[in-house]
């Protein structure tokens, strides 16, 4: 479910929307500014997806790794996915903290399970794929790995990471456009969602091209991989920058409602 629309007894027409409720609880404005507000959660977020993703395309650019040598540019891809960890996880407590409150909790959980709602299938998802980022970065900074190992630390979780990223971002996708196709380019949550998409699409492709053989240990096509982690990393970064202008715009004209319980 990703919207409700109600009739008011006044009759006006009050609609409840999974991502806007998301960024936009009811009755806690956005504090600081667009651009500068070290205080919201929404503002971490966009940072360090931004930097997470700005370190991934500076890792895939052309010559990077002959300038600083293979061993410092595993480290930009290995810090950039701790980003992306942090920057996740932020993601997903948003979702979990937007949903329903159990009757009787005091507090809410570290984490939870509640398959009813797109958003935290999304958000849970996403985190999910970049634990499997830090792995295949992580391993890929070992030095004299075996063919056999390379393949399956460090290409293999590159690829769960990758499908992962692409289940995630066809959700968020959905959640806002309520549906899979949809053309709204004064949404910035339609850009957003759309830049994360394609971003999610050129990692896999990524993926593909850099495939490991086992065998032999020699990467399928270097150059289309690294190709496909620059395409997606400075789409996920231009995504991550409009999330900071979503955070304060204006949200008044559509009239909202609490989060449905079990939604």
């Amino acid at each position: 479910m990703t919207y409700i629309e109600s009739v008011r007894p006044n009759g006006a027409v009050a609609r409840w929307d999974s991502r806007r409720h998301r960024k936009h609880p009811p009755g806690a404005p956005a504090p600081g500014s667009t651009w500068w507000a070290p205080a919201a959660r929404g503002w971490w977020i966009a940072v360090l997806f931004a930097v997470g993703s700005l370190l991934f395309a500076l890792g895939a650019v052309p010559g990077y790794a002959s300038a600083v040598g293979a061993r410092w540019d595993t480290v930009t891809f290995f810090t950039g996915s701790l980003f992306f960890t942090a920057a996740g996880f932020l993601t997903y407590r948003e979702a979990v903290d937007a949903g329903p409150q159990p009757p009787g909790r005091a507090r809410r959980r570290f984490f939870v399970y509640q398959p009813d709602r797109i958003d935290w299938w999304a958000t849970a998802v996403q985190l999910a794929g970049t634990v499997f980022f830090n792995v295949s970065t992580g391993v890929a900074m070992i030095s004299d790995l075996s063919a056999q190992a390379a393949h399956q630390h460090v290409w293999r979780p590159d690829a769960f990471g990758s499908v992962a990223f692409l289940v995630a971002s066809a959700l968020a996708w959905f959640e806002a456009c309520h549906g899979w196709a949809a053309w709204r380019p004064r949404s910035l949550s339609w850009w957003i969602t759309l830049l994360n998409l394609t971003g999610s699409v050129a990692f896999g492709v990524s993926a593909v091209a850099g495939y490991i053989s086992p065998s032999t240990g020699q990467l399928h096509n270097a150059e289309l991989s690294n190709l496909g982690t620059f395409i997606g990393a400075l789409c996920f970064l231009a995504g991550a920058l409009l999330l900071m202008p979503e955070r304060t715009e204006d949200t008044s004209p559509a009239a909202t409602t609490s989060a449905p319980s079990g939604t």
